[in-house]
């Protein structure tokens, strides 16, 4: 039996968790602000809004169905779950953000 996740380990997932909420939001609004012309983004950022959706959710699934396989505890379900997700943010909102509003004239 897997041994009890310590209060720190409670918040390392707790941390992670709303880092990807944070950069979700994050992305989302560059990416209506790019859709209403108020944000540098490429014209295939649409179809890549919806096309990475499927694949990051699936590696979310296998990682964190490996792990719960693993008899690892829900905690590191959980962050095993969350990592694939995070990369793609992560990614994601490094790569809007450098674009930059899109400033007139």
């Amino acid at each position: 039996m897997a041994k009890a996740p310590t209060p720190a380990d409670l918040i390392a997932v707790s941390t992670t968790w709303w880092t990807l909420m944070a950069e979700t939001q994050h992305i989302v609004a560059m990416r209506m602000m790019g859709m209403a012309g108020l944000w540098s983004v490429t014209p295939s950022e649409n179809d890549r809004m919806v096309s990475e959706k499927g694949p990051a959710f699936a590696a979310s699934a296998a990682a964190g169905t490996a792990a719960m396989i693993a008899g690892k505890r829900p905690d590191q379900i959980a962050a095993a779950a969350m990592k694939p997700l995070r990369a793609k943010t992560r990614a994601n909102a490094a790569r809007l953000g450098k674009r930059g509003p899109k400033l007139p004239g």
